[in-house]
């Protein structure tokens, strides 16, 4: 019965895992098709944009299965399920949420240092009149191997470096060795790849504070403001075609009289008439849109997407208070910047964490609610980047326009949403740490009875689960592995938040 139970279990979350993985692998090959460019598509690059968007949307939905995973082991009354009364059934359960960290964040690895930059490189290195394939392939790894050395010279510095020193103060050389690969031995790699992880977070941290607080205001903003209706832009089109036709007939009538027409009057004329084929196409254009089922259902729903706006700007004001309240409480009740500014429970009232905890009795409302924040933050970062293009520094290098968007541009943004997923799951425990931790799970603690007579007696009551917890009665959930294995980079994500709270408001 229990094993059936723990079968049920799984497949259960595995089965919700399958649904958002097939939505996310249908929304990322529409997404890349809508603003692809028609004229500068290639397979190869058109592949690995989808594949890029698939595995950020992917990584960022495995905090809510990994959620729900710890918390569906108990009961609601705080004891644990009977498939899960077993520590080493929970074990592998524990182990198989963390193989999935390993597999995405791995492929993570391989596409930001490997795969995107090889396809980037490779398409940068196409000419029409070079049909070697073979040089283009040479020049493309080429360029590669350097974002390789770098991608082995992390996870070199995170197997070694940041373990602690053997004990004994007289070990030989030879002992140390030794005991650095046994380290790396038992910890099966997690030091190396968390630490390659976190540095790459750090570059998620400032395209986070670069483009998803941008787009936590513009998108608000765009659904408020909408766009112009395809009506007015006809009739505006055919205003300019009137004028363009009156300019040509003006034009024409210098030379009705047989007198040839000047050389720059010829040359206004040919503009002119090539600038009207272009209005023509436009109005043709529109024309279509205008008679479009999306369009007049677009029109239908414009209350819809005021309302939509209005309350993405209560959402983006809750998430800052949250996590402006959250840093402080690091502030005040933490070890400091020594510690990371780690805390295991929270000491003021955090109305994001509060409303997750307060949403856990009513099955699945509390697990909805981590998924919609999720997907809000991987939305404002995608309308962030689209509204403000791919910058190095002060320097414009592409554009994210519909049918417009050249390869390039395409594996930029998608390197950056993978770079920006990294950043979310740490943005996630801020401002809910202790819903993100634990979960809804509970705890049984024993009280004595109330009452003058109970004597000795105690009862049972279930807690939910927080720091003083005991450690076998909550589980913590896998991310906080990855989140907090290296106290330097957390102090440097705590900043990180504090610029991500100063520099929304102001957007």
């Amino acid at each position: 019965m229990a094993a059936q139970s723990l079968l049920t279990e799984s497949v259960l979350g595995w089965s919700i895992f399958t649904v958002i993985l097939l939505v996310i692998l249908v929304f990322c090959w529409i997404y890349i098709r809508k603003f692809q460019s028609r004229r500068e598509s290639e397979v190869i690059s058109t592949i690995t944009a989808i594949c890029a968007l698939a595995i950020a949307l992917i990584t960022s939905a495995l905090l809510p299965v990994d959620i729900f995973l710890v918390s569906f082991m108990k009961y609601p009354n705080g004891t644990y399920k009977e498939w899960a009364a077993n520590n080493e059934t929970r074990g592998q359960i524990e182990d198989t949420v963390l193989y999935g960290y390993y597999t995405l964040y791995s492929i993570i690895l391989i596409c930001v240092f490997l795969w995107i930059p090889f396809v980037y490189f490779y398409y940068e290195e196409r000419d029409d009149n070079n049909v070697n394939k073979c040089s283009q392939v040479k020049n493309a790894l080429k360029y590669t191997i350097g974002f390789v050395i770098v991608c082995v010279a992390l996870l070199l510095i995170g197997a070694f470096v940041p373990l602690a020193a053997p004990p004994g103060q007289n070990s030989t050389q030879w002992e140390k060795v030794q005991y650095l690969f046994e380290e790396l031995g038992s910890s099966h790699g997690l030091p190396a790849l968390s630490f390659s992880i976190s540095s790459l977070t750090l570059i998620g941290m400032l395209a986070v504070i670069t483009y998803t607080a941008y787009g936590m205001s513009v998108m608000p903003l765009n659904l408020i403001k909408g766009t112009r209706s395809v009506k007015y832009e006809r009739l505006e089109n055919t205003e300019d075609i009137d004028d363009v036709e009156h300019q040509i007939e003006k034009l024409k009538s210098k030379c009705q009289d047989g007198r040839p027409l000047s050389s720059r009057d010829r040359n206004n004329l040919q503009e002119l008439e090539g600038k009207l084929q272009v209005l023509r196409r436009r109005g043709r254009h529109l024309e279509i849109a205008e008679r479009n089922c999306c369009t007049k259902v677009g029109s239908a729903l414009r209350p819809f997407k005021i309302l939509l706006g209005i309350f993405f700007i209560l959402v983006a004001l809750l998430f800052t208070i949250a996590l402006f309240i959250s840093n402080l409480d690091k502030a005040l009740h933490s070890a400091g910047i020594s510690s990371g500014f780690i805390i295991f429970g929270t000491n003021l009232t955090n109305p994001l964490n509060e409303l997750l905890l307060a949403l856990q009795p009513v099955f699945p409302l509390d697990y909805i609610l981590i998924t919609v924040i999720t997907v809000y933050f991987v939305l404002t970062s995608m309308a962030g980047i689209r509204n403000m293009g791919i910058w190095f520094f002060w320097i414009r290098l592409y554009k994210i326009r519909p049918k417009k968007t050249r390869p390039q541009a395409l594996l930029f943004l998608c390197m950056i949403l993978l770079l920006i997923v990294l950043h979310t799951s740490y943005m996630i425990y801020s401002l809910a740490p202790q819903y993100v931790m634990y979960g809804s799970q509970k705890y049984l603690v024993q009280m004595p009875s109330p009452g003058p007579t109970s004597g000795n007696t105690t009862i049972n009551t279930s807690r939910i689960c927080d720091a003083d917890a005991p450690e076998d009665q909550c589980t913590v959930t896998r991310s906080y592995l990855f989140l907090h294995k290296f106290w330097f980079f957390s102090t440097i994500y705590y900043f990180g938040n504090w610029a991500f709270i100063g520099v929304s408001p102001k957007i």
